[in-house]
């Protein structure tokens, strides 16, 4: 302890005897300084050199715990090295200096020269705007005995210069390497730089660093943008051709091989798309002539045979589709009902006989579950609410009168469908039966000329060939049975289907009859109620408004609306004109009969 306070104390003595020959004592401002032992700052910047935190005698604190932290690279030579050993110093990374907070410098000794900070307690030199890409800075305010090799001396510890450009009027342009080395070389500015210990003018100057625009730096930044660019270009080429999806196979030429193969594609399920596309290759190409004609007319014929398929294919997913909204409208109608029982449970609880049985923590909780139930139960409904209106909303207004034929349209399509696919399975049955009927007259034809009086035929005709002859043809009647059991049904479905066709047909019709009597009933008010506006506004020459044209029109018809009314006649502007009468608070729009206008002015 003894040993740190002495070398504290002769610490001390050595600023104090710096501060004496210091730059106080230079060019016209040589006034003797002397800094006694009992100065704050004098404390403070020796203790900050041995990494102790500033104290006072009597234990207060001189300066803040962010002033203690050198913010210089220790790689320019600090007035005395840093001990990690020593009290106050921790190797886990200082915490980030305030702006506001004034920075404490060191006094920087090269061999050649010193450098002395300035006062903390003045505002930091100013400086530029940073050029980009700037590698070179101006030194400015250097002593007039200043050389390049003490400029080089004292930035040499910035980093590695490449140039130093020195004039006759005591400044310099300094080039580094590298970018960052220019913000340690900004770090020196303020400090003054006393060559030797000479006390001359002409050997001591307040040196100025600040960043420089040279055209070198920019032409090395550019060429480092445009590099940057370029690699940027490539990176996403190459991203974008990562993401391109794969060319498509080349098309095969047209042969008679490839077609013959090409016709069994497209037979099959599975490689319809691709078939598809080659097919459409062939024809776009010009390939079809006189002699490939009937070559591509099966082709189309085949692609064509798969329409009936894919519409099935549909009408199976528009089936599932229905099926999964009523099982979600069923699934949301089941919670809401779920929400309702709970709601009455809160209901029933809220109810006096049950209340005053709660403590009052109780009916807090209760009432608070209540209301969220009900907010949940209110938007559970609202987006039922909401599924329903969408489900209204794809039939307009415009056409409800429409709907039933619609309907009825697609019910006779599929009527129409299922009757078509009837009769082609009662065809296929009937060339099955004939072809069954065909066989079993055959083996009848073999059976009996195997049967014949012929001694010699019979001896030689086996056993087991008779067996598996009698054995086919129970198989066959079997199954001519059973195909005309098929057929029967068949026939039964299609007579009933064809019953329901001419049925939808007689409904279809009489809606259609029903539409065509709306239309007309329709027309027909619309002409009478057209009639009736225009001989009162035409007893009326100067005008009506439309309360009192609907109150006249009201008596004769009561379903009619002053909306209606006021439309109608905006459809028909030959015949009525909306014009505005009176001033003022008077003011309002008559409707007017110009019917006989047109014919006046010819």
């Amino acid at each position: 302890m003894t040993l740190s306070l002495f070398f504290l104390v002769f610490c001390l003595a050595q600023v104090n005897r710096e501060a004496a020959d210091g730059p106080g004592n230079l060019g016209a401002e040589q006034n003797p300084l002397s800094i006694p032992v009992a100065d704050h700052g004098a404390w403070a910047t020796a203790m900050n050199n041995l990494g102790i935190m500033p104290v006072g005698i009597s234990g207060q604190q001189l300066v803040s715990e962010s002033l203690c932290i050198p913010r210089f690279d220790p790689g320019l030579g600090l007035i005395a090295p840093i001990n990690p050993m020593m009290g106050g110093i921790s190797l886990v990374p200082p915490p980030p200096i305030p702006p506001d907070v004034p920075v404490i410098k060191e006094i920087i000794h090269c061999k050649s020269c010193t450098l002395f900070p300035q006062n903390p307690n003045l505002p930091p030199p100013s400086t530029r705007e940073r050029p980009p890409g700037c590698k070179t800075v101006f030194v400015g305010g250097l002593p007039e005995n200043a050389t390049e090799d003490i400029i080089r001396e004292v930035f040499d510890q910035c980093g590695e210069i490449i140039a130093i450009r020195k004039s006759k009027k005591n400044f310099c342009h300094i080039r580094f390497s590298e970018e960052f080395m220019i913000d340690k070389a900004i770090y020196l500015s303020g400090y003054r730089m006393r060559i030797g210990s000479s006390t001359d003018k002409k050997d001591s100057g307040r040196i100025h660093v600040d960043f420089a625009q040279a055209r070198d730096d920019l032409y090395e930044w550019e060429c480092k943008q445009r590099l940057l660019a370029r690699e940027e270009r490539h990176r996403r080429k190459i991203h974008e051709d990562r993401l391109r999806p794969p060319s498509p196979p080349p098309i095969v030429h047209y042969s008679e091989h490839e077609a013959a193969l090409l016709a069994e594609k497209l037979k099959e399920d599975n490689k319809f798309s691709e078939a598809t596309a080659v097919l459409f290759t062939w024809i776009d190409r010009g390939e079809v002539n006189r002699r490939t004609a009937n070559h591509f007319y099966s082709m189309i014929q085949s692609a064509n045979s798969h329409v009936r398929r894919l519409m099935s294919e549909k009408a199976l997913h528009e089936e599932e589709m229905e099926r999964a909204k009523e099982i979600f409208k069923n699934a949301l109608m089941a919670i809401l009902t779920q929400f309702e029982q709970i709601t009455a449970i809160f209901t029933a609880a809220t109810r006096q006989k049950a209340w005053d049985h709660f403590s009052k923590a109780q009916r807090k909780n209760i009432d608070i579950w209540r209301k969220q139930c009900e907010e949940l139960r209110n938007a559970h409904s609202e987006e039922i609410m909401g599924i329903r209106r969408e489900e209204e909303m794809e039939m307009s207004d415009d056409d409800s009168d429409d709907i039933p034929n619609k309907r009825m349209r697609t019910e006779e399509n599929g009527l129409m469908n299922r009757y078509a696919s009837l009769r082609e399975e009662n065809d296929s049955l009937r060339w099955q039966l004939d072809a069954y009927r065909n066989e079993v007259e055959l083996l009848k034809k073999e059976q009996s000329r195997a049967g014949r009086p012929d001694d010699d035929h019979a001896h030689t005709l086996p056993h087991t060939h008779a067996h598996s002859a009698e054995a086919q043809i129970q198989l066959l009647q079997q199954s001519m049975h059973n195909m005309q059991q098929e057929l029967l049904s068949l026939q039964e479905k299609l007579s009933s289907k064809e019953t329901e066709l001419e049925q939808a047909r007689e409904e279809h019709h009489y809606l259609e009859l029903e539409c065509y009597i709306q239309c007309f009933f329709f027309l027909f008010s619309s002409f009478l109620s057209t009639g009736i506006i225009s001989t009162f506004l035409h007893v009326h020459p100067f005008g009506a408004n439309l309360e009192y044209l609907w109150s006249y029109i009201q008596r004769l018809d009561s379903k009619v609306s002053a909306g209606e009314l006021e439309r109608l006649m905006v459809r028909l502007p030959s015949m009525f004109r909306q014009e505005l009468s009176g001033v003022g608070a008077t003011l309002e729009k008559r409707w007017k009969f110009c019917g006989f206008d047109s014919l006046s002015s010819a």
